[in-house]
């Protein structure tokens, strides 16, 4: 689950559903305390066995340090710079899709659910679209009954709103 974080993080704000933040949390604990305690006992076993310039141990328990502890700073940003995505509210107007919308579209008559996150939580397998995407960036401010239009690998693909949640 490597990412790379934009360096310029002050000027980019990072949304996130609560969900997504809960889990973003509970990946840099376990490798706070789990993960990254772990690799730092198995470089210091590989160190203990002599020569290090030979030692392939060593040299893979360094390796995999230095991702845990590149995750570690990249999740503590993300997190310093997340923006809860709050569920909307329905008042007497129409409601548009925003950010966190759970929004059902028919596309050549077959019905799919999409759930509208940020970036960081995007999972196409599990329907979770980034507002970023092409898909994501046409769906934001629309209400249902409208048609949005996609371009797609093989071609362009119109996708009707049909409720929106």
């Amino acid at each position: 689950m490597g990412f790379l974080v934009e360096r310029d993080m002050d000027t980019k704000s990072v949304y996130v559903t609560r969900d997504g933040l809960h889990e973003l949390k509970n990946e840099l604990e376990e490798l706070s305390r789990i993960k990254r305690p772990e690799v730092l006992e198995r470089v210091s076993q590989a160190r203990s066995m002599g020569d290090l310039a030979e030692n392939s141990e060593y040299t893979a328990a360094r390796e995999e340090l230095s991702l845990i502890d590149g995750r570690i700073e990249e999740l503590s940003e993300i997190i310093k710079h997340a923006n809860l995505i709050e569920k909307h509210r329905r008042s007497g107007k129409k409601i548009s899709i925003q950010l966190g919308s759970i929004i059902t579209l028919s596309v050549n008559g077959k019905k799919e659910q999409f759930n509208l996150v940020g970036e960081w939580e995007a999972d196409p397998k599990a329907k979770k679209i980034s507002h970023e995407s092409p898909l994501g960036k046409a769906l934001i401010g629309k209400s249902i009954g409208e048609k949005v239009e996609v371009e797609a690998p093989a071609g362009k693909v119109i996708y009707a709103i049909v409720s929106i949640h």
